[in-house]
């Protein structure tokens, strides 16, 4: 039941818990009987496998997943089978925690040109002169 996330990144057993419950949906007299939809739980904050700068992009991308004791919920119903919901919960997890890898560009911040500040400025003269001409015409003209 382990999950392999990527060469050095491994998901114990521990980590997962999954609980089973009705799905709303189509599903005919299945539905109420069969328990097809799977709710996911992985203890993200616990996590030895997982970094501290990790564990706070996958907090923010986690959002509203993510619990207040530090793990992600992830709940899946899409199908009518319980195997497939399972493969498609852990396929998602596996997508969270590779993205929080990826570690975010930092922003170096740039000057505008001499010549595209003066661009921007005569462009915004003639808008301007475009506008004074713009209203009632006085007996004098």
């Amino acid at each position: 039941m382990t999950l392999i996330v990527n060469d050095q990144i491994t998901i114990a057993d521990w980590e997962l818990t999954e609980q089973f419950v009705r799905a709303s949906g189509p599903g005919g007299q299945n539905v109420n009987k069969v328990s097809t939809a799977v709710e996911l739980r992985f203890e993200a904050a616990r996590s030895p496998a997982l970094t501290e700068p990790v564990k706070n992009r996958l907090r923010r991308l986690a959002g509203r997943r993510w619990t207040a004791d530090g793990a992600i919920i992830i709940f899946v119903q899409d199908t009518r089978s319980q195997a497939r919901n399972r493969d498609i919960a852990r396929e998602r997890l596996v997508e969270l925690i590779l993205k929080s890898l990826e570690r975010p560009k930092r922003r170096i911040a740039t000057r505008p040109t001499l010549g595209s500040q003066r661009r921007r400025v005569t462009a915004k003269k003639q808008r301007g002169q475009i506008k004074a001409m713009r209203g009632k015409i006085g007996e004098d003209d």
